[in-house]
């Protein structure tokens, strides 16, 4: 109102860190600046815009220019179309990415303390069990589930080899985990192998092979690269996070050691 300037459109990302790259409103906006559909973009601070200095870079001080788009931040008096003002916008770039990267550092901290106390931290347990609604961090037995399991350690007692148990499985219509847990409204993130929920050797080896099933909790087994990447590495199994008797056992020690 003080500019006199019109609003073009709001672009809103509710619930969004600065540093996420795949936030809708964030790139139709982008989209839009691209294609010059309107002359400034106005934000709070810099860091509503993005926490990543790679993007300050890229956009406030490389696309913006070539697409005749001006960035003015309130806050941060941040604005491109003052020529001394970069400076600022680059150190303000790296205040924001050391707070991102210091947090990140924080979270760590804390998942891994919560792990070494045996308690769960995982977005959604393993088949077979489910997080026990009085204490989220806390799983209990899922019965129809568990009940699966065991037949499937039964079978591999008994001789049977895991594309075998995955045809017995298929044969008698049982849903795989992913499927499962779709039907009961536990949806993973993950899209079902098929359209059926077939079992196939892979699901049954990793079954076979899940020390959780003993009561024993097991994290820690991947983690991301950097707080910039979304991207998981596979930990050497002696540095995962191991503590005993923290939930119910489906199938007993003996009974483990021996399908091992």
């Amino acid at each position: 109102m003080e500019r006199g300037w019109d609003i073009y459109h709001i672009y809103c990302d509710e619930d969004y860190s600065g540093a996420d790259r795949r936030r809708p409103a964030f790139n139709q906006m982008l989209a839009a600046a691209e294609r010059r559909e309107f002359d400034v973009i106005l934000a709070k601070t810099q860091s509503r815009f993005t926490r990543d200095m790679e993007l300050v870079e890229k956009y406030l001080h490389g696309k913006f220019a070539e697409w005749g788009i001006r960035f003015i931040a309130i806050a941060d008096n941040a604005d491109t179309e003052v020529k001394g003002n970069k400076k600022a916008r680059q150190i303000n770039g790296l205040v924001n990415e050391w707070y991102l990267e210091d947090l990140s550092e924080n979270i760590r901290m804390v998942f891994d303390m919560k792990r070494r106390q045996g308690r769960y931290i995982g977005g959604f347990p393993i088949y077979g069990y489910q997080k026990d609604p009085k204490e989220h961090n806390h799983l209990i037995i899922e019965p129809e589930a568990a009940q699966v399991v065991r037949q499937i350690f039964r079978w591999s007692l008994e001789g049977h080899g895991k594309q075998e148990i995955a045809k017995l499985l298929n044969d008698q219509g049982i849903p795989n985990p992913t499927r499962y847990k779709a039907e009961h409204g536990w949806a993973s993130g993950h899209p079902v192998s098929n359209s059926h929920g077939l079992w196939n050797k892979t699901t049954i080896w990793r079954i076979l092979r899940n020390e959780m099933y003993t009561g024993v909790m097991l994290q820690g087994r991947r983690k991301k690269v950097s707080y910039k990447s979304k991207a998981l590495i596979d930990m050497p199994k002696e540095q995962w996070i191991r503590v005993e008797g923290t939930h119910e056992a489906i199938i007993d020690r003996e009974l483990f050691q021996t399908v091992q």
